[in-house]
């Protein structure tokens, strides 16, 4: 009895001392972006803050520090590429949703997954086209999203994009005929184009499921990335995910 009793108070200085690393003051500084229905600004412009932030990730991601009783500040800016790269070089910071992927995987410490996607080519309303393999969409034009996964990924493939800064303005170069094709990720796309006014966007190729994630600068404590996906994980369980999802889907 007394060997167990010693076992579990050592156990429990061993998660006390682990909280503790970090200081009282430690704060986070966490960035996103337009990405409906994931992140996104109360009134749909390119900079927002706090809770005029939300959306999917942005509630869950609200939740998480919360629970997980560690400090933040939340801005939404514009554009991706900005503060990709601001995250990338500076410690203590944050960038959601950022999709995984293997080329990815080094550059960052990760929390997640916050939500599940797809990549897709989209063509107009009405089109015809359908593709059975990436490789067949070399021959359009393809408008993409700069430094967005979508494009990093095509862009590796040898793929020749029209990017844009804005995912949106790619709805408008495919309906007047500047692209004929529209990489982007499903369901950001489609809801895009419902913001936009358009609907109805024909699914070409779905070429790639994609899981979205917080990635956090390399340079952040270890004890942190610990609490949030500890903390993240308790909260899919306890069905806390599933609920935020369904207020928006």
């Amino acid at each position: 009895m007394l060997k167990r009793i010693l076992v579990t108070m050592a156990l429990l200085l061993g998660a006390t001392t682990a909280r503790a690393e970090l200081a009282d003051d430690y704060k986070l500084i966490l960035l996103t972006e337009n990405f409906p229905p994931f992140n996104m600004a109360a009134d749909r412009k390119n900079y927002a803050t706090e809770n005029n932030v939300h959306g999917i990730n942005a509630d869950i991601v609200r939740e998480l520090f919360k629970r997980a009783g560690i400090d933040y500040s939340l801005t939404l800016r514009f554009p991706w590429d900005r503060i990709y790269k601001q995250v990338l070089e500076q410690p203590n910071q944050g960038l959601f949703s950022t999709t995984f992927t293997p080329e990815r995987e080094p550059l960052f410490k990760w929390v997640g997954p916050l939500a599940s996607t797809g990549w897709v080519l989209l063509a107009p309303p009405g089109s015809p086209l359908r593709l059975t393999s990436l490789e067949q969409a070399r021959q359009y034009r393809v408008g993409a999203y700069k430094n967005d996964a979508v494009s990093q990924h095509l862009e590796s493939k040898g793929f020749e994009l029209a990017n844009s800064l804005r995912d949106q303005e790619n709805v408008d170069k495919l309906l007047k005929g500047q692209i004929d094709l529209w990489a982007t990720t499903d369901p950001v796309g489609p809801y895009l184009a419902k913001q936009e006014g358009v609907s109805g966007l024909a699914t070409v190729l779905r070429f790639n499921d994609a899981q979205l994630f917080l990635a956090l600068n390399r340079d952040t404590p270890d004890e942190v990335v610990k609490r949030l996906q500890t903390t993240l994980n308790e909260m899919k369980q306890d069905g806390s995910v599933d609920a935020i999802v369904r207020r928006y889907l």
